[in-house]
């Protein structure tokens, strides 16, 4: 008999469809069928509820190409990228960067965006809970402390820019969008910000600035490092609005921490 991880590894390759998936059939008990037609059916229900999985996180990517493409696509994905886990909210976080790459669709250059769009609003339905930051915390700190804070994040938070209008694609693809709104994708770009407030996973657009600061929070910087670069942006940027602002929206976590937010463009 084979070592278990042989077996293991030829059960894989025979679920995905690999070259070596004929390595497997000698170890299935057919009970009725072909060990080759038992593995076949097994074959079927990993495909179908991948697929179904990736179709249910990326309902606007599969509107803009069609089912039918999408179903390709998706076949093609899994059968290089299998799930490293067993939770399928957390299957497909490479999807976006397959489709920048993916031939057939290149010509559509916003897909990969819109699908990070739909990603990040996947995370932040899944992220874990916080409490919100008194800000009590903060003013009972010396001052000299501060420029020198890292401040954590809303956990469900992520920060995305794209050169397209993502948002707007997004948007008029919904089931209750008017079907005969038009997006110019020569409008320009977006920054965004998804986050989960109550049950919702939900998105905005900000200002270079205001996402130039958040951005380099979510990334572990302290609060002197990310105004720096937020200054660069827009020299009129106004620090102590945007400190009102991260409290008033309830976004900050902890301080003395490093951020946890993702940063994805």
């Amino acid at each position: 008999m084979a070592p278990l991880r042989e077996l293991q590894a030829a059960f894989r390759d025979a679920l995905l469809g690999g070259p070596t998936a004929a390595a497997a059939a000698p170890h299935i008990l057919g009970d009725g069928l072909t060990p080759e037609a038992r593995l076949e059916i097994y074959r079927h229900h990993v495909f179908t509820t991948l697929t179904a999985a990736l179709q249910a996180t990326y309902p606007v990517v599969c509107r803009l190409v069609h089912e039918q493409f999408f179903r390709y696509a998706a076949d093609q994905y899994l059968r290089a990228h299998p799930p490293a886990g067993p939770c399928l909210f957390e299957y497909g976080s490479s999807f976006p960067a397959f489709l920048a790459d993916f031939e057939s669709c290149r010509h559509l250059r916003y897909l990969p965006d819109v699908a990070r769009l739909e990603w990040a609003l996947n995370s932040a339905t899944y992220a874990e809970e916080f409490a919100p930051l008194d800000p009590m915390v903060l003013s009972q700190l010396p001052g000299d402390d501060l420029p020198g804070l890292p401040l954590r994040l809303d956990p469900s938070l992520s920060l995305l820019s794209s050169p397209w209008p993502i948002d707007q694609i997004w948007e008029v693809n919904q089931p209750n969008a008017d079907s005969e709104a038009v997006v110019d994708l020569a409008s320009g770009g977006v920054y965004l910000e998804v986050r989960r407030i109550g049950d919702d996973a939900v998105f905005r657009a900000l200002d270079p600035a205001p996402y130039a600061f958040r951005r380099v929070l979510s990334q572990g910087a302290c609060l002197a490092d990310a105004a720096g670069v937020a200054f660069e942006t827009d020299s009129a940027f106004d620090l102590s609005q945007a400190l009102r602002d991260l409290f008033a929206e309830q976004l900050l976590v902890h301080h003395g921490v490093a951020a946890r937010g993702q940063e994805e463009g």
